[in-house]
């Protein structure tokens, strides 16, 4: 074959882009394994001195004079302009780690859907590395739990937690994980994990740090969900300790946020509050816009069990919330719990229509991911019957929330709600459903029915 047509374009290509260095140095040693001087390789095609020039990577040799000198050393081209693997390798890992970069910016501007299409495509590929595909998975098992796919995403973080090894992944994989577990309703898992977390936490001396304390408070929710209030208060109270020493804004933020939350389930109002507009003042130091969302989310919710409620405020809370949660990866819980709060706001002040709205919405979009909140959507579609005076109508979406109600597990906001829908019940005459949802909320905070012991049991006799 001619020499013209040996050399093809994707040669050309090849032969002008790849390091002068590298192409020179594979030359030297084909040159050497075939056991021929400089001079012997140049031939009559060029002079001893241009091929030590060639092997030293000061000149960059032709596709043509790569051809020849292939043929003179018996080697192919190809063996010549072979791409380097550990140039490849770091070429690849830049390009992956920059998408898994892109996947996190996604989840942040609350494009959930586009960073598991993206990083679907990145996990993919052939030889990802195993440190890329580790921070892969976890950001994936994010977007799942931001899409509400709440069984899904914990079944990538128990992967991530099983492939990782370093101390602080693996900690905030098990944060989330914990998180999960809690908002799924399995309390005892949530505080197992949590628990091994802490354990990391102590390991790596990391108890004082911004990780340690959103642990702290990640840890109690789980503990306050299942009962143990007083545990949890006392988690929550170091962890406002240790973040009173930090600079840290959101650390603070954190815990303060989340001593709220317990004060606020407790009934106590008038210590959450301040908590929380605490918790506001820090982050708005920070650009941490999905926090920043459900913190107003809450400070809205909290201003709503005012008595009275500070209406105005919760609105203007709960709305810049939403607003907020539109650029975030905020989840479908999270921002249908804002539409809930809207509802309550827009029924407090008479504006039935829009409350039906928004609490439909709330239904239509939590019923398959978060039963707890869809059943609260129901209760407050009853109290929106109520105002409207359509009572049969209230009654029935009341026991509709005690259907869906009954599919969520034992605890604390569990028992809260059975409660709530107990106390409407009865206040409307359904008597015998009230009775039903006020042992069930005896059930989910741990209550049983006393046994019965008779009389001669008792005293022995046979």
């Amino acid at each position: 074959m001619h020499l013209s047509e040996r050399v093809t374009p994707d040669l050309r290509v090849r032969a002008k882009n790849i390091d002068a260095a590298l192409v020179g140095s594979r030359i030297k040693y084909a040159r050497q394994r075939a056991g021929l001087t400089q001079g012997e390789a140049a031939g009559d095609h060029m002079s001893t001195a241009y091929i030590s020039r060639i092997e030293g990577g000061q000149r960059r040799a032709s596709a043509e004079l790569l051809v020849l000198l292939a043929d003179r050393l018996g080697c192919d081209p190809d063996e010549l302009l072979a791409p380097d693997e550990d140039a490849a390798a770091a070429e690849l890992l830049a390009r992956l780690t920059l998408e898994v970069d892109y996947v996190e910016l996604d989840l942040r501007t609350g494009q959930s859907g586009s960073a598991l299409s993206r990083v679907d495509r990145l996990l993919a590929e052939d030889d990802v590395p195993d440190e890329v595909a580790v921070r892969a998975r976890y950001q994936r098992a994010l977007a799942l739990e931001a899409c509400g796919r709440l069984a899904d995403a914990i079944l990538g973080l128990e992967d991530v937690v099983a492939a990782s090894t370093e101390g602080l992944p693996l900690i905030q994989a098990l944060i989330a994980l914990s998180r999960c577990y809690r908002e799924e309703g399995d309390l005892a898992r949530a505080c197992e994990v949590g628990e091994r977390a802490e354990q990391l936490v102590d390991a790596t001396e990391l108890r004082g740090s911004a990780e340690g304390i959103q642990l702290a408070v990640t840890v109690a929710a789980a503990h306050f969900e299942r009962g143990d209030i007083n545990y949890a208060l006392r988690l929550c109270e170091r962890a406002v300790e240790s973040a009173e020493l930090l600079e840290s804004p959101t650390a603070r933020a954190s815990a303060y946020w989340n001593s709220s939350i317990v004060h606020q389930r407790q009934g106590n109002i008038s210590a959450a509050l301040p908590l929380a507009q605490k918790a506001v003042a820090l982050l708005d130091q920070t650009h941490d816009a999905r926090n920043m969302a459900r913190l107003r989310l809450q400070l809205g919710l909290l201003q709503l069990k005012m008595d009275p409620p500070e209406v105005d405020g919760a609105f203007l809370n709960l709305t810049q919330s939403s607003d907020e949660m539109a650029f975030t990866d905020a989840s479908v819980v999270d921002r249908g719990r804002v539409q809930l709060g809207l509802a309550k706001a827009r029924l407090l002040v008479g504006d039935a229509e829009e409350a039906e709205r928004l609490a439909e919405d709330c239904f239509e979009k939590t019923r398959d991911t978060s039963l707890m909140l869809a059943s609260e959507a129901r209760l407050v579609l009853g109290q929106i019957a109520i105002h409207r005076g359509h009572v049969e109508q209230a009654v029935e979406f009341f026991r509709h929330a005690i259907v869906i109600l009954d599919g969520v597990g034992a605890g604390r906001e569990s028992a809260q709600m059975w409660f709530e829908l107990g106390t409407l019940l009865q206040q409307h005459g359904a008597m015998d459903d009230a009775l039903d949802a006020f042992r069930r909320a005896g059930a989910s905070t741990g209550l049983t029915r006393p046994t019965t012991v008779s009389s001669r049991t008792a005293v022995g006799t046979g």
